[in-house]
């Protein structure tokens, strides 16, 4: 489940996107994020709190 997104999502980070994933314990269902983080697509694992903050200050 979710392959192609965390692949996808792979290709960014190595492309030089700053690329994070949800953490588990704020998923419903983890499968996509999951498989970004064991593939190393996702640069860490944020809340959604987390990831907002981030969004909000991005220039």
């Amino acid at each position: 489940m979710g392959d192609d997104g965390a692949s996808g999502l792979l290709e960014m980070k190595e492309s030089g996107a700053a690329t994070y994933a949800q953490e588990e314990k704020s998923c419903i269902v983890y499968g996509m994020p999951k498989k970004a983080v064991e593939i190393g697509g996702a640069k860490s694992s944020l809340s959604l709190k987390e990831m907002a903050k981030i969004i909000n200050t991005a220039r």
